[in-house]
């Protein structure tokens, strides 16, 4: 969800409240089909917590992208690598 904000001097500010999109760390590891793991991601100028589901299990430590928002602050997470900074090998 994205709302746009227009300041008292008229300026539009648009907010962002979904994580939808946003790189994350996961700081329990997720187990796949078997269960969530719980992902930190930066967000709205601080950091927030998501019960994060994936397709495949994904260790601790790991960075995803948000590909999915569902409810009660849930969401679908796949491996990520930056690449802009990944090198070829």
């Amino acid at each position: 969800m994205t709302w746009v904000v227009v300041t008292a001097r008229g300026c539009a500010v648009v907010a962002d409240l979904s994580p939808l999109g946003h790189i994350g760390v996961l700081l329990v590891g997720t187990r796949g089909s078997d269960g969530p793991g719980e992902v930190l991601v930066r967000i709205r100028g601080g950091s927030e917590t998501y019960l994060a589901y994936s397709d495949e299990p994904l260790p601790k430590g790991s960075t995803v992208l948000v590909i999915e928002c569902g409810k009660s602050r849930t969401v679908h997470v796949a491996p990520w690598s930056d690449p802009f900074t990944t090198q070829a090998t």
